[in-house]
């Protein structure tokens, strides 16, 4: 990384330059800089909305950059150690979706974990591609799915030697890390890309003593969330690329479904992300790092509370554990994670990354302080002492490896009808059902449903989690393939 170079941000200085022509707009948005919506003005400041302006020349346009933009792209591709770094508006789901359209046409194969996000599965029904599932290891005392284990991988190109490409979740939301420089070099070895889901792992580039970054490893591609540990805005990503793809070509994927009017506040959000971390990322993680240390020290002292970390390391299917993820088994107090997710923000006022039926996680990244950490701690002590209970009937497993028996897209596109899920035993499924967040699908659409499949989403409901993913908003019903 040329260090003298990141003190740039070409996006932000073009925008201040622009505020200061007092430019008078006849062009979109039609809020003219706030004058003509006083009360979101007054909401959201009209700094902010004299800068949401619309692609102009000296601003650049997203879908073909020139000049700032692409100044702008240089530099967080310096940053991140990538061949070329393309800004994501649309958030990390274009940006993976990006991936697999840019390697994949319908019918060529992608090797991919089956607790993927489900944005790569809807790249799948997009694209047509067609899933070779890596089903990954459970820890069962946490009831949590872990990373890709080689011989797993090594067995599944066997298979599929004809697979275009091998998809990676790197790390997990829990932050379990697979072997990414191994099982990129086993992939390039049999002519395969390497697309990495690397939504939680911005920080990977720019702290010391964490698992290698996706653009390290030399994957192919990656998408970053910057906005979940960078620090950006909400919406907002870049999606890595190395040398081995065409540039130009991946620009025209992003361009098929990423917006045309991209938005300059989230631009020059990850612009000036990107300069900071550059610049002083080092002890921005440093600092993380050992506020998730403390803070997951004194849950273990509490009892009944497991935060997991470094030591889940086997060398194979937990490689390397992300630290910076402060996941906190619940179990053992008899709640479910979700049910404590619940109790942290209903009684607590404090808002967690999820909970799932057996965990729940806390993000620790670049805005966290030392008292809202002791606060968590004392507060999670305190649900302890009020709320614990047997626990006896509660599920132990968060992931259920699937039947797959027909492509995403074939099943999203067939002739389906509407069945009561309770009902709905030995069907296709003609469309997700997840807990949101984390995002990861329970069922997708060419999945058999099965009576475990069920129980686990009734179960899911009775503890409180979001459920999403049905055409039946209130998830009673679901979408089965007609026989």
């Amino acid at each position: 990384m040329h260090s003298h170079q990141q003190s740039k941000a070409p996006i932000y200085e073009a925008l201040l330059k622009y505020k200061s022509m007092r430019v008078v707009p006849f062009d979109v948005p039609g809020h003219k800089q706030g004058k003509g919506n006083p009360e979101l003005t007054e909401f959201l400041g009209e700094k902010c909305l004299s800068v949401d302006v619309n692609s102009m020349k000296p601003l650049d346009n997203l879908v073909h950059p020139v000049s700032v933009i692409k100044e702008a792209e240089e530099l967080a591709a310096d940053a991140f150690g990538a061949h070329h770094a393309f800004f994501m508006v649309n958030g990390t789901t274009s940006a993976v979706q990006a991936m697999i359209m840019s390697v994949c046409k319908q019918g060529d194969k992608v090797i991919m974990p089956r607790n993927v996000h489900r944005s790569a599965i809807n790249a799948l029904i997009i694209s047509g591609a067609i899933p070779v599932y890596v089903n990954p290891g459970v820890n069962k005392k946490l009831g949590i799915p872990l990373g890709m284990s080689i011989n797993d991988v090594q067995k599944a190109i066997a298979e599929h030697p004809d697979a275009k490409a091998i998809f990676i979740n790197n790390p997990t939301y829990y932050g379990i890390c697979s072997d990414l420089k191994t099982i990129t070099e086993l992939a390039h070895r049999h002519n395969m890309y390497v697309l990495v889901d690397e939504a939680h792992g911005s920080h990977f580039y720019f702290g010391d003593n964490l698992p290698i970054s996706a653009m390290a490893a030399g994957a192919d591609m990656a998408a970053v969330s910057m906005h979940k540990t960078g620090g950006s805005l909400t919406q907002s990503s870049f999606l890595l690329k190395g040398e081995r793809l065409n540039t130009g070509h991946v620009r025209q994927t992003i361009n098929l479904t990423q917006t045309t009017s991209g938005s300059y506040l989230l631009l020059s959000s990850l612009d000036i992300s990107r300069r900071n971390l550059a610049l002083g990322g080092k002890s921005i993680f440093e600092k993380a790092s050992a506020l998730a240390h403390y803070a997951r020290e004194e849950i273990n002292k509490i009892g009944g509370y497991y935060a997991f970390s470094t030591e889940l390391i086997n060398g194979d299917s937990v490689y390397d554990f992300d630290h910076t993820k402060l996941s906190v088994h619940t179990r053992e107090i008899g709640l479910a994670g979700i049910e404590v997710y619940d109790i942290l923000r209903d009684d607590y006022g404090i808002q967690i990354e999820l909970g799932d039926i057996g965990n729940i996680l806390a993000i620790i990244s670049v805005g966290d302080r030392a008292l809202a950490l002791e606060r968590l701690v004392s507060s999670l002590s305190e649900i302890k002492r009020l709320y614990t209970k047997d626990k006896s009937g509660m599920l132990d497993h968060e992931y259920i490896n699937p039947e797959v028996v027909m492509a995403p897209q074939k099943a999203f596109y067939s002739n389906q009808r509407s069945v009561a899920i309770e009902d709905s035993t030995g069907y296709i499924s003609g469309e997700f059902v997840m807990c949101y967040p984390p995002g990861i699908p329970i069922l997708a659409p060419g999945e058999r449903i099965t009576d475990e499949i069920i129980d686990y989403i009734a179960y899911a409901k009775s503890k409180g989690s979001s459920l999403t993913g049905t055409e039946d908003m209130s998830i009673e019903n679901i979408r089965v393939l007609e026989e």
